[in-house]
């Protein structure tokens, strides 16, 4: 049976039981803080299950996506390893809440593995807790298990609990016997878990009975589809396979041709469908939170291709082959291919020179130590100087049998630390300052509906000091009582303006939040003497605010648009709301084209065009969610949250300050699209009057430049198109004259010296491209036995380092060690390698060092 038709056949199964069939949630969990993915069928009915939400269903059914890179018998590092454990797999369940029990969870568990799925009976057992009498009784005597067939097992076995405290209860589950060719744990395998929630517990650790007791089920898909396919690993099924074929072909080896092999490929496989699902829905590569575990997987895939000779990227490739397997379950996929396809080669392209060093690091290492123990003092060279990745170093170390002293290396990783805080000595006594005051004084924010507030002055500080006084020059910050300032924070500026009563006048030139109760006035002192206590009126920049409101909602507005046009896989990556622009960053595999910017500009125009009113509401975290707004990736909320709402077309949860109707922005316009970073693009923008005072100015540009160049602007483009065009057949021919001017040189310029039977060719040259010295050196190097070393001082310093095709060197390994005299570096393919350099005066230092290479 087919995995597709399994997993058809489970949803429809229960469906026609009552059940109504819930679509599979999003590997990110959405209401749970505690998970960095979704690891198990029953997460996304967790509140369900805690009585914090309630569904107008009491029975459902899904294939869930889940994603799980620890917990029991589950590191990563075992993923490949095992014949049975993933990072990404799909979670077969059925669950009730608070309907049915044990007698038919256990009934239809049955029903399915036995009429639908046709394994045989004989070869079925099942376990319970050794307490679950009930259970016991349910598979012998209604079920008719013989009770040699039902094991009763202990609590770590049989007993299932969400957390600490809180719903929990037996388990039963169901085994088949593959036969005695496999060893007990492979032999008996379990397929499907019963999970009876029936207890809680307090936080002293008491159990008491549930009013409303629930079922909790998990059967992994791929598991089963191994037992139906008759595979001996769930790697040889149909949704998995084909990926481990492709791996064939790019590595020309066979699965099975050695355990080491068949690891790789394993790792690979599993690695590339969690990497495809998981940057599919916006979880991006990165140093932190769920792009750390994405970025390790796909490093660790990475190093497996590496491990069986794949040594360009290729992971990238393997998404068309997941795509494919698994676009009719999860047709989204299809729209993100090309996203996530570009991200993965830009992130193994990074990867790959940082391994090929790392393991020629590890290597060179343990050719020369007899201990099986890896010191701290190498671990922390190879991370600190080397960017070794620290779990590509542990399990490099587990595959030798090798120990490493990771005490040793967290310390001088702290003493690093340490010395590195001595030369910002300040900042630790200025956040002791804010957390002292943190727990003394809050500030109310009044700024959503004031602009200007009368309010007492609560604290002053003085360079990172409590003062309780602030003269006439002296700059500082203040703390109010209550504030029209909003601060810094969301990607929104903080305010600017005024503090003021008879006796002083202090300008506000910025406003922070250093902790989430405090309010930090940070300006100048310009008149008087302020004191604590006094009582002060606050004005804000009443007109920066204004621009700055037209460019919040602005970007709300493009986030939205966005989103329409490329769907849900565009997500928010980082803003900045000022007063002049707005920067927005956000997921996306490609550069829009020139019309998707323009229509993108359109449609949000068409939206302030339409004056819909922006509609602000506060409410409960989970209730704002379920209204369909948006929170953003990873962003911190409260319990209640601010919604807003720009008519049908935007809904945000956010905390900034925003226009009253979309009208009041009045233009919008689109300045730049870039990129930042892989599968991060960046758009620059104006709202109000500065996108006015931009078109006015570009007017202004545009008749300048016609007036310079004596046409009309219709003609404009054209009159440039051939001033650039005769400047390039200028340029071309300045090029070509260096070029010859360089190969003259080099006659006199150029040394030769013979070294082990080898010919090595070197010179500096006064001024010469890359493209120069690739030519010069592949004249020369057509003699046998030949090396050439190459620099120029201009138009840049560089340098090229190459090879005859008979010498067995690599040139971008030899090119490393013999610019270090002339403080350089390059990198290339195995025949040519080019670079740049810093001080050329130790050129013959360098010679020496390759000479000694030889």
């Amino acid at each position: 049976m087919k995995t597709d038709e399994i997993r058809s056949n489970f949803l429809s199964f229960f469906e026609k039981k009552g059940h109504t069939i819930v679509k599979s949630a999003s590997i990110v969990p959405k209401s749970d803080p505690t998970l960095l993915f979704v690891n198990a069928g029953m997460v996304p009915f967790k509140n369900v299950f805690l009585g914090l939400e309630n569904l107008n269903f009491k029975r459902a059914t899904s294939c869930q996506k889940c994603l799980r890179v620890s917990g029991k018998h589950n590191d990563l590092e075992s993923v490949g390893r095992t014949t049975r454990h993933h990072t990404f797999f799909e979670m077969l369940g059925n669950f009730s809440f608070g309907d049915y029990f044990k007698k038919e969870a256990i009934s239809y568990a049955w029903e399915f593995v036995t009429d639908v799925l046709k394994l045989p009976k004989e070869k079925l057992y099942v376990s319970v807790h050794q307490k679950d009498d009930e259970a016991f009784d349910i598979w012998e005597n209604h079920i008719k298990i013989p009770e040699s067939k039902i094991w009763r097992l202990g609590d770590e076995d049989n007993f299932w609990q969400m957390g600490d405290t809180g719903p929990c209860g037996y388990s039963s589950e169901i085994y088949i016997d593959r036969g005695e060719k496999y060893s007990f744990d492979e032999r008996y395998l379990e397929i499907w878990n019963l999970v009876f929630m029936q207890f809680n517990k307090d936080e002293s650790g008491n159990i008491s009975l549930l009013a409303k007791p629930s079922i909790d089920t998990g059967m992994g898909l791929e598991r089963v589809a191994s037992i139906l396919q008759n595979k001996d690993s769930n790697f040889e099924i149909d949704i998995i396979m084909p990926t481990i074929n492709f791996v064939e072909e790019l590595s020309h080896k066979r699965y099975g041709q050695d355990e080491d092999i068949s690891i790789a490929m394993r790792v690979i496989a599993d690695h590339a469908r969690a990497c495809t699902f998981a940057i599919s829905e916006g979880v991006l590569p990165s140093n932190e939170g769920r792009g750390y575990v994405i970025r390790r997987i796909l490093r660790r895939a990475v190093r497996f291709g590496y491990k069986i000779d794949i040594k360009e990227e290729f992971l990238y490739k393997t998404v068309d082959v997941v795509v494919d397997i698994m676009k009719n379950a999860y047709p989204e996929l299809s729209l993100n291919k090309d996203f996530i396809k570009s991200l993965i080669k830009s992130e193994e392209k990074r990867f790959l020179d940082t391994l090929e060093n790392a393991t020629s690091l590890f290597e060179d290492y343990i050719k020369n130590v007899s201990s099986q123990n890896i010191s701290g003092e190498f671990i922390f060279k190879a991370y600190d100087t080397f960017g070794f990745p620290l779990d590509i170093l542990q399990e490099m170390a587990h595959e030798r049998k090798m120990s490493l002293d990771m005490d040793k290396f967290y310390k001088l990783l702290e003493k690093q630390k340490e010395d590195s805080k001595k030369h910002f000595k300040g900042s630790k006594a200025i956040d002791a300052v804010y957390l002292n005051l943190s727990d003394k004084a809050t500030s109310d924010f009044v700024g959503y509906v004031k602009t200007s507030e009368q309010a007492k002055v609560l604290y002053l500080l003085k360079d990172g000091n409590i003062v309780n006084e602030l003269k006439e020059g002296e700059e500082g910050e203040i703390i109010l009582d209550k504030t029209p300032f909003y601060p810094e924070k969301g990607g929104q500026i903080g305010d600017t303006g005024v503090i003021e009563n008879p006796k002083a006048l202090f300008v506000v030139n910025d406003t922070k939040s250093p902790t989430d109760n405090l309010i930090l006035h940070i300006g100048k002192l310009i008149r008087g003497t302020l004191k604590v206590n006094d009582e002060v009126i606050a004005f804000i920049d009443k007109e920066r605010r204004e621009d700055i409101k037209r460019h919040h909602t602005a970007t709300h507005l493009l986030h939205a648009g966005l989103r329409n046009m490329f769907g849900n896989s565009v997500r928010q990556a980082g803003s900045y709301v000022g007063d002049e622009f707005l920067r927005f960053d956000f997921t996306f595999y490609r550069a829009l084209t020139k019309d998707e910017i323009e229509a993108l500009e359109a449609v949000i125009n068409q939206e302030i065009m339409k004056n819909e009113e922006v509609f602000i509401e506060e409410l409960p975290y989970q209730e704002a969610i379920k209204t369909g707004a948006m929170a953003i990736f990873e962003e911190k909320y409260k319990d209640m949250v601010r919604v807003i709402s720009s008519g049908d077309f935007s809904k945000e949860l956010c905390g900034g300050t925003h226009v009253s109707r979309t009208g009041d922005i009045g233009y919008f316009k689109i300045l730049s699209e870039s990129s930042t970073g892989a599968g991060i693009r960046r758009i620059i923008a104006k709202a109000g009057k500065p996108a006015v005072r931009h078109a006015f100015e570009e007017s202004e540009l545009l008749k300048a430049i016609s007036q310079t160049l004596s046409v009309n602007s219709q003609d404009m483009l054209d009159k440039l198109q051939n001033i650039l065009e005769d400047l390039k057949e200028k340029d071309q021919e300045i090029n070509k004259l260096k070029s010859k001017i360089a190969k003259l040189e080099i006659d006199s310029k150029l040394q030769k010296d013979v070294v082990k039977d080898i010919n090595i060719y070197y010179g500096i040259l006064e001024e010469a491209t890359l493209e120069t010295l690739r030519d010069i050196a592949d004249s020369i190097r057509q003699k046998p036995k030949s090396i050439v070393f190459l620099a120029s001082k201009s138009p840049k310093t560089s340098i090229l380092l190459a090879k005859s095709k008979d010498l067995p060197y690599n040139m971008p390994s030899l090119i490393k060690e013999i610019a270090k005299p002339i403080k350089g570096s390059g990198g290339g393919r195995e025949d040519l390698a080019q670079g740049g350099a810093q001080d050329l005066s130790a050129f013959m230092s360098s010679i020496k060092v390759l000479k000694e290479s030889l």
